[in-house]
């Protein structure tokens, strides 16, 4: 049976056990013309936050390339099945980023005993 962890101030769901956690990384190459750097991070957030939970998110740069990282849990089923999905979502999120960047390299890695594994 899956359970739900709460943050007892708030009632803010934190985390959801029994559900695998991935993290997509994708390059941001450029901003299109138009768009405010933030509405990235808004379009790849609300794309993957549509099918999933999102846990986490962040920009970091990697080798002088922004780079946003997005950690979501994906329903629990059969393990092909969850990556499928996370692998759909992943390219979902970044087609919604596309509309107002320029996008280079997608990875999906799961959480597997402390690590984060190519799916």
């Amino acid at each position: 049976m899956l359970g739900t962890i709460r943050d007892g101030a708030s009632g803010r769901l934190d985390r959801v056990e029994g559900m695998p956690s991935f993290q997509t990384r994708l390059k941001i190459t450029g901003l299109r013309p138009g768009n405010a750097p933030e509405s990235v991070m808004d379009a790849a957030v609300e794309a993957l936050g549509t099918r999933h939970h999102v846990e986490a998110h962040q920009l970091q740069i990697a080798g002088g390339v922004p780079q946003l990282n997005l950690r979501f849990l994906v329903e629990a089923s059969e393990y092909s099945g969850e990556n499928r999905q996370a692998v759909e979502s992943a390219a979902m999120m970044r087609d919604a980023v596309e509309r107002v960047a320029l996008t280079g390299a997608l990875s999906v890695l799961r959480r597997s005993r402390g690590k984060w594994l190519p799916v």
